[in-house]
Protein backbone atom coordinates (compact mmCIF):
# COMPACT_ATOMS: atom_id res chain seq x y z
CA UNK A 1 0.00 0.00 0.00
CA UNK A 2 2.48 2.54 1.02
CA UNK A 3 4.43 1.62 -2.32
CA UNK A 4 1.59 2.55 -4.11
CA UNK A 5 1.31 5.94 -2.69
CA UNK A 6 4.74 6.60 -3.34
CA UNK A 7 4.18 5.48 -7.09
CA UNK A 8 0.81 7.89 -7.34
CA UNK A 9 3.22 11.03 -5.64
CA UNK A 10 5.94 10.29 -8.45
CA UNK A 11 3.80 10.10 -10.97
CA UNK A 12 4.21 5.76 -11.79
CA UNK A 13 1.16 4.66 -11.13
CA UNK A 14 -1.61 3.89 -13.72
CA UNK A 15 -1.78 5.92 -16.77
CA UNK A 16 -5.44 7.77 -17.39
CA UNK A 17 -6.53 7.01 -20.74
CA UNK A 18 -8.27 10.54 -21.27
CA UNK A 19 -9.61 9.62 -24.78
CA UNK A 20 -11.61 6.41 -23.44
CA UNK A 21 -12.73 9.23 -21.00
CA UNK A 22 -13.73 11.41 -23.43
CA UNK A 23 -15.85 8.24 -25.59
CA UNK A 24 -17.36 7.75 -22.30
CA UNK A 25 -18.63 11.37 -22.47
CA UNK A 26 -16.31 13.12 -19.97
CA UNK A 27 -17.15 16.47 -19.27
CA UNK A 28 -13.52 19.48 -19.21
CA UNK A 29 -13.62 21.89 -16.77
CA UNK A 30 -10.95 24.32 -17.27
CA UNK A 31 -10.62 26.39 -14.37
CA UNK A 32 -8.12 29.50 -15.74
CA UNK A 33 -9.70 32.67 -15.53
CA UNK A 34 -11.90 33.75 -18.43
CA UNK A 35 -8.51 35.83 -19.85
CA UNK A 36 -6.26 32.40 -19.94
CA UNK A 37 -9.56 30.57 -21.35
CA UNK A 38 -10.01 33.04 -24.09
CA UNK A 39 -6.63 32.99 -25.31
CA UNK A 40 -6.82 29.39 -26.19
CA UNK A 41 -8.47 26.38 -24.62
CA UNK A 42 -8.97 22.78 -25.56
CA UNK A 43 -12.64 22.53 -28.05
CA UNK A 44 -15.93 21.53 -25.89
CA UNK A 45 -14.53 22.46 -23.14
CA UNK A 46 -16.31 24.63 -20.23
CA UNK A 47 -14.29 27.70 -18.65
CA UNK A 48 -15.34 28.14 -14.54
CA UNK A 49 -12.56 29.65 -13.02
CA UNK A 50 -11.67 27.89 -9.78
CA UNK A 51 -12.23 30.93 -7.67
CA UNK A 52 -16.13 30.28 -9.32
CA UNK A 53 -15.88 26.82 -9.30
CA UNK A 54 -18.27 26.26 -5.71
CA UNK A 55 -20.73 28.44 -6.72
CA UNK A 56 -20.71 26.99 -10.08
CA UNK A 57 -21.37 23.37 -9.03
CA UNK A 58 -24.51 22.66 -9.93
CA UNK A 59 -23.98 23.53 -13.84
CA UNK A 60 -21.82 20.31 -13.68
CA UNK A 61 -23.59 16.84 -14.45
CA UNK A 62 -22.58 14.60 -11.72
CA UNK A 63 -23.22 11.29 -13.97
CA UNK A 64 -20.43 11.81 -16.66
CA UNK A 65 -16.24 11.81 -15.56
CA UNK A 66 -14.40 15.21 -15.30
CA UNK A 67 -11.43 16.13 -16.37
CA UNK A 68 -10.43 19.36 -14.95
CA UNK A 69 -7.67 21.34 -16.52
CA UNK A 70 -5.81 24.97 -16.04
CA UNK A 71 -2.24 26.33 -16.84
CA UNK A 72 0.02 24.09 -15.38
CA UNK A 73 -1.71 21.81 -13.00
CA UNK A 74 -1.84 23.49 -9.69
CA UNK A 75 -5.56 24.69 -9.87
CA UNK A 76 -6.83 22.08 -11.71
CA UNK A 77 -5.50 19.84 -8.80
CA UNK A 78 -7.46 22.16 -6.57
CA UNK A 79 -10.56 21.88 -8.97
CA UNK A 80 -10.66 17.71 -8.58
CA UNK A 81 -10.58 18.40 -4.75
CA UNK A 82 -13.79 20.55 -4.32
CA UNK A 83 -15.54 18.68 -6.90
CA UNK A 84 -14.77 15.44 -4.99
CA UNK A 85 -15.63 17.20 -1.74
CA UNK A 86 -18.80 18.25 -3.21
CA UNK A 87 -19.65 14.21 -3.70
CA UNK A 88 -18.40 13.85 -8.04
CA UNK A 89 -17.20 10.57 -7.69
CA UNK A 90 -15.30 10.53 -11.25
CA UNK A 91 -12.57 13.10 -11.24
CA UNK A 92 -9.48 13.25 -13.33
CA UNK A 93 -6.56 16.13 -12.43
CA UNK A 94 -5.55 16.96 -16.73
CA UNK A 95 -3.04 18.99 -15.48
CA UNK A 96 -2.16 22.21 -18.29
CA UNK A 97 -4.89 22.26 -20.85
CA UNK A 98 -2.06 22.42 -23.53
CA UNK A 99 0.09 18.94 -22.38
CA UNK A 100 -4.12 17.60 -22.12
CA UNK A 101 -4.62 18.51 -25.83
CA UNK A 102 -1.85 15.94 -27.18
CA UNK A 103 -3.43 13.42 -24.85
CA UNK A 104 -6.79 13.64 -26.21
Amino acid sequence: MVLNIIKRLLGLGPKTDYKELMKNGAQIIDVRTSGEFHSGHIKGSVNIPLQQLSANIKKIKKDKPIITCCASGMRSASAKSILKSNGFAEVYNGGGWASLQQKL
